[in-house]
Protein backbone atom coordinates (compact mmCIF):
# COMPACT_ATOMS: atom_id res chain seq x y z
CA UNK A 1 0.00 0.00 0.00
CA UNK A 2 0.92 3.68 -0.74
CA UNK A 3 0.97 6.93 1.44
CA UNK A 4 0.47 10.22 -0.24
CA UNK A 5 2.23 12.78 1.73
CA UNK A 6 2.41 16.90 0.81
CA UNK A 7 5.35 19.03 2.19
CA UNK A 8 6.62 22.39 1.82
CA UNK A 9 9.68 23.63 1.79
CA UNK A 10 11.81 27.33 1.91
CA UNK A 11 15.06 27.89 1.80
CA UNK A 12 17.59 30.53 0.18
CA UNK A 13 17.94 30.03 -3.45
CA UNK A 14 21.02 27.68 -4.32
CA UNK A 15 21.76 25.13 -7.48
CA UNK A 16 21.18 21.90 -5.47
CA UNK A 17 17.64 22.40 -3.16
CA UNK A 18 15.42 20.59 -5.11
CA UNK A 19 17.98 17.76 -6.23
CA UNK A 20 18.08 17.29 -1.88
CA UNK A 21 14.41 17.39 -1.43
CA UNK A 22 13.88 14.75 -4.55
CA UNK A 23 17.15 12.25 -3.29
CA UNK A 24 15.36 12.56 0.27
CA UNK A 25 12.04 11.25 -1.43
CA UNK A 26 13.93 8.48 -3.61
CA UNK A 27 15.75 6.98 -1.01
CA UNK A 28 12.69 6.30 0.85
CA UNK A 29 11.28 4.76 -2.71
CA UNK A 30 8.62 7.57 -2.76
CA UNK A 31 7.63 8.79 -6.09
CA UNK A 32 7.25 12.88 -6.98
CA UNK A 33 3.87 13.27 -8.18
CA UNK A 34 3.14 17.36 -8.29
CA UNK A 35 4.83 20.38 -7.27
CA UNK A 36 4.80 24.07 -7.87
CA UNK A 37 7.98 25.86 -6.70
CA UNK A 38 9.39 29.53 -7.14
CA UNK A 39 12.27 31.50 -6.10
CA UNK A 40 10.44 34.90 -4.53
CA UNK A 41 13.42 38.00 -3.10
CA UNK A 42 15.98 35.27 -2.58
CA UNK A 43 13.80 32.57 -1.56
CA UNK A 44 13.00 28.92 -3.46
CA UNK A 45 9.82 27.55 -1.96
CA UNK A 46 7.09 25.28 -2.84
CA UNK A 47 4.90 22.91 -2.03
CA UNK A 48 5.76 18.94 -3.13
CA UNK A 49 2.94 15.49 -3.45
CA UNK A 50 4.82 12.69 -3.07
CA UNK A 51 3.72 9.11 -2.74
CA UNK A 52 5.73 6.72 -0.71
CA UNK A 53 5.04 3.19 0.23
CA UNK A 54 3.14 2.74 3.51
CA UNK A 55 5.82 1.37 5.82
CA UNK A 56 8.28 4.09 4.58
CA UNK A 57 6.28 7.16 5.24
CA UNK A 58 7.28 7.43 8.99
CA UNK A 59 10.97 7.37 7.49
CA UNK A 60 10.85 9.89 4.76
CA UNK A 61 9.39 12.47 7.11
CA UNK A 62 12.13 12.34 9.32
CA UNK A 63 14.70 12.39 6.30
CA UNK A 64 12.44 15.28 5.20
CA UNK A 65 13.02 17.61 8.31
CA UNK A 66 16.61 16.75 8.52
CA UNK A 67 17.08 18.58 6.15
CA UNK A 68 16.83 21.60 8.29
CA UNK A 69 20.68 20.42 8.84
CA UNK A 70 21.13 22.22 5.28
CA UNK A 71 19.36 25.48 5.89
CA UNK A 72 15.95 24.31 4.38
CA UNK A 73 12.74 24.46 6.41
CA UNK A 74 10.60 21.78 5.74
CA UNK A 75 6.64 21.11 6.70
CA UNK A 76 4.90 17.92 6.20
CA UNK A 77 1.16 18.05 6.46
CA UNK A 78 -0.84 15.67 8.78
CA UNK A 79 -2.52 13.55 6.39
CA UNK A 80 -6.11 14.52 6.05
CA UNK A 81 -9.61 13.28 4.78
CA UNK A 82 -10.52 14.06 1.23
CA UNK A 83 -13.17 16.82 2.19
CA UNK A 84 -15.79 16.66 0.56
CA UNK A 85 -17.29 20.32 -0.94
CA UNK A 86 -20.40 18.54 -2.80
CA UNK A 87 -21.57 19.53 -6.10
CA UNK A 88 -19.09 22.67 -7.48
CA UNK A 89 -18.27 25.03 -10.61
CA UNK A 90 -15.21 25.88 -11.66
CA UNK A 91 -14.04 29.15 -12.17
CA UNK A 92 -11.28 31.77 -13.51
CA UNK A 93 -10.58 34.66 -11.74
CA UNK A 94 -8.71 37.20 -12.64
CA UNK A 95 -7.60 40.70 -11.42
CA UNK A 96 -5.14 43.34 -12.91
CA UNK A 97 -5.14 46.78 -11.69
CA UNK A 98 -2.67 49.28 -10.22
CA UNK A 99 -0.57 47.65 -7.17
CA UNK A 100 -1.66 48.98 -3.72
CA UNK A 101 -2.88 46.85 -0.15
CA UNK A 102 -5.51 44.92 0.53
CA UNK A 103 -6.49 43.40 -3.21
CA UNK A 104 -5.78 40.19 -1.89
CA UNK A 105 -7.45 40.38 1.04
CA UNK A 106 -10.74 41.98 -0.10
CA UNK A 107 -11.01 39.80 -3.08
CA UNK A 108 -10.30 36.36 -0.82
CA UNK A 109 -12.82 37.75 2.10
CA UNK A 110 -15.37 37.85 -0.43
CA UNK A 111 -14.80 34.61 -1.60
CA UNK A 112 -14.15 32.80 1.74
CA UNK A 113 -17.55 34.48 2.87
CA UNK A 114 -19.22 32.47 0.68
CA UNK A 115 -17.62 29.24 1.22
CA UNK A 116 -15.33 29.58 -2.16
CA UNK A 117 -12.25 27.28 -2.68
CA UNK A 118 -9.33 28.97 -4.00
CA UNK A 119 -7.92 25.65 -5.20
CA UNK A 120 -4.39 27.66 -7.36
CA UNK A 121 -3.89 31.27 -7.33
CA UNK A 122 -0.78 33.17 -8.95
CA UNK A 123 0.09 36.41 -8.20
CA UNK A 124 2.57 38.95 -9.87
CA UNK A 125 3.92 42.63 -10.33
CA UNK A 126 4.62 44.02 -13.77
CA UNK A 127 5.29 47.49 -15.20
CA UNK A 128 2.13 49.09 -16.87
CA UNK A 129 3.33 49.34 -20.50
CA UNK A 130 2.52 52.82 -20.81
CA UNK A 131 3.39 54.52 -17.54
CA UNK A 132 5.55 51.93 -15.75
CA UNK A 133 3.61 51.83 -12.76
CA UNK A 134 3.49 48.51 -10.25
CA UNK A 135 0.85 46.88 -12.09
CA UNK A 136 -0.87 43.52 -9.85
CA UNK A 137 -2.20 40.92 -11.94
CA UNK A 138 -3.81 37.15 -9.95
CA UNK A 139 -5.06 34.45 -11.96
CA UNK A 140 -6.84 32.73 -9.40
CA UNK A 141 -8.92 28.39 -10.00
CA UNK A 142 -11.64 28.82 -7.79
CA UNK A 143 -14.19 26.13 -6.83
CA UNK A 144 -17.64 27.73 -6.43
CA UNK A 145 -20.47 26.00 -4.66
CA UNK A 146 -23.58 25.27 -7.06
CA UNK A 147 -26.53 26.83 -5.07
CA UNK A 148 -24.53 30.07 -5.15
CA UNK A 149 -25.65 33.29 -6.42
CA UNK A 150 -23.23 33.64 -9.37
CA UNK A 151 -25.33 37.45 -10.29
CA UNK A 152 -24.91 37.96 -6.26
CA UNK A 153 -20.64 36.83 -6.30
CA UNK A 154 -20.34 39.61 -9.21
CA UNK A 155 -22.13 42.45 -7.72
CA UNK A 156 -19.91 42.13 -5.09
CA UNK A 157 -16.47 41.54 -7.05
CA UNK A 158 -17.57 44.35 -9.38
CA UNK A 159 -17.84 47.00 -6.25
CA UNK A 160 -14.51 45.51 -5.01
CA UNK A 161 -12.76 46.62 -8.22
CA UNK A 162 -14.23 50.28 -8.37
CA UNK A 163 -13.54 50.44 -4.68
CA UNK A 164 -9.38 49.63 -5.43
CA UNK A 165 -9.33 50.63 -9.54
CA UNK A 166 -9.07 46.97 -10.64
CA UNK A 167 -10.56 44.90 -13.29
CA UNK A 168 -12.09 41.78 -12.11
CA UNK A 169 -12.97 38.98 -14.16
CA UNK A 170 -14.99 35.69 -13.36
CA UNK A 171 -15.05 33.19 -16.35
CA UNK A 172 -16.12 29.20 -16.62
CA UNK A 173 -12.45 26.87 -16.19
CA UNK A 174 -12.28 23.96 -18.25
CA UNK A 175 -10.50 22.49 -15.39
Amino acid sequence: MRTPLVFTFVGADQPGLVEKLSRTVAAHGGNWLESRMSELAGQFAGIVQVEVPSQQADALRAGLLALSAHKLSVVVADPAAASDQGAVRHLRLTIVGNDRPGIVREVSHALATRAISVSEMDTSITSAPMSGDPLFEAVARIQVPLALDLDELNTQLDAIADALTVHIDLEESLR
